[in-house]
C-alpha cells in the first residue's frame, strides 16, 4: 500500500511538471464553460464579429435533455405502407371532352341500328363518311391543343415567383451577395442599455478575476461560472501561478441570439477584445505565459441571463474557432 500511494504521489507531480501552460489563463480559463438554458447543447449563430462556429461547452452543468419515448431513432420506426398504386386511368378518363364526343357519335349509330337505318344513317348529316372523318380529325386536333394548354398552365409555380424566374431556379440558387449582413436572432428586444450592461460586465469580470475577487464573482456571475473560477484558480495555484488580465477594451461586438426561458431572459454575445494577458509565478514574479507589454486580441461568445428583469449576470464563456 506504501508503495502504491508513493507511486502515485510521483506520477501526480511528473503530471504536473509536465503539463503545458494554461494557455491565455484569463477569467474563463481560454475554455467553453457555463450555460445557455435549453441551448447550451446548441451552437449560437455566427456573427460578423464571430462567424466562425463556437466551440461546444467543456464544463457544464447542464444536463442534455433526454429523449421521448419512441424518439431515440427515428429511423427505425417502420415506414408506413404505400398506398396500394390505382390503375392508371385511361385516354378518355384523362381527356373527358373527348370520351364525351365518342360517347355521342357511337350512341347516334347504335340508334341507326336499332332504327334499322343500318349503323352509319345516324350520322348521314355529316355528308358522308369522308367529311365525318376529317370533322372529327379536326376535333380531335382541337382537343388536344386545349388539353396541352391546360396542362402547361397547370405546373406548380412557386408563389410570387414570376414565371420568367422559372429557368433560372432550376439551374441552382442564386448566389448570396458577399459580406451581407446577419439579422441576429432577438426575442426579447436587447437594447442599447443592454449592451452597456454587457461591456461593463466583460471589463468588471476580468477585473475581479486578476484581483481573485470571489465576492465580486458571485454579485457579477452565476453560481455555477464562480464555481469555475474557483476550479481555475486551483489550478494556478497548484502550479505556484498567478494570472493577470488588465487593460481590457472592447474592440468590436453584435449580439448573437437573444431569448426568454420563463421568468430568465438569455442573450449570447460576440466580443473581440484586446488586454494584457500575462500569467507570473507567485514565489519569482517571473512571467511564465504572455508579455506585459504587448497587447493581445480574444474574441469568444459571452452569454448572460438575468431573472425577472433583474440585472444582467455572466452565465457561460465560449471560444470560437
Amino acid at each position: 500500500m506504501r508503495r502504491t500511494a508513493r507511486m502515485l504521489t510521483v506520477l501526480a507531480a511528473l503530471a504536473l511538471a509536465l503539463a503545458p501552460a494554461l494557455a491565455h489563463a484569463k477569467a474563463g480559463g481560454g475554455g467553453s464553460a457555463g450555460s445557455r438554458g435549453a441551448r447550451t447543447f446548441s451552437a449560437p449563430p455566427p456573427t460578423q464579429t464571430a462567424p466562425q462556429p463556437a466551440r461546444p461547452m467543456e464544463r457544464t452543468m447542464t444536463q442534455p435533455a433526454a429523449p421521448q419515448p419512441g424518439m431515440a431513432n427515428p429511423a427505425a420506426r417502420p415506414a408506413p405502407a404505400p398506398a396500394a398504386a390505382g390503375a392508371r386511368p385511361g385516354f378518355f378518363q384523362r381527356n373527358p371532352f373527348m370520351g364525351g364526343l365518342m360517347a355521342g357519335l357511337l350512341g347516334a349509330g347504335i340508334f341507326g341500328l336499332l332504327a334499322g337505318s343500318g349503323f352509319f344513317s345516324g350520322l348521314g348529316s355529316l355528308a358522308g363518311l369522308l367529311g365525318f372523318l376529317l370533322q372529327i380529325a379536326l376535333i380531335a386536333g382541337l382537343v388536344f391543343l386545349v388539353v396541352a394548354l391546360l396542362r402547361r398552365r397547370a405546373q406548380p409555380q412557386p408563389a410570387g415567383v414570376p414565371a420568367g424566374m422559372m429557368a433560372r431556379q432550376a439551374q441552382g440558387p442564386m448566389p448570396m451577395s458577399a459580406g451581407a449582413p446577419r439579422r441576429p436572432v432577438d426575442e426579447i428586444g436587447i437594447g442599447p442599455a443592454d449592451y452597456q450592461a454587457f461591456e461593463r460586465l466583460l471589463i468588471s469580470v476580468q477585473e475581479a478575476w486578476t484581483r481573485e475577487d470571489l465576492a465580486t464573482l458571485q454579485r457579477l456571475a452565476t453560481p455555477e461560472m464562480v464555481q469555475y473560477f474557483r476550479d481555475d484558480y486551483a489550478a494556478l495555484a497548484a502550479r505556484g501561478w498567478k494570472n493577470e488580465t488588465r487593460d481590457v477594451v472592447l474592440e468590436k461586438g453584435d449580439l448573437a441570439e437573444a431569448w426568454n426561458e420563463g421568468a430568465r431572459d438569455y442573450a449570447t454575445v460576440a466580443m473581440r477584445f484586446s488586454h494584457i494577458d500575462v500569467t507570473r509565478e507567485v514565489a519569482t514574479g517571473r512571467v511564465v505565459e504572455g508579455d506585459p507589454s504587448a497587447r493581445t486580441t480574444s474574441t469568444e461568445l459571452w452569454t448572460f441571463v438575468r431573472v425577472q428583469g433583474g440585472p444582467w449576470m455572466l452565465s457561460a464563456i465560449q471560444q470560437v474557432g
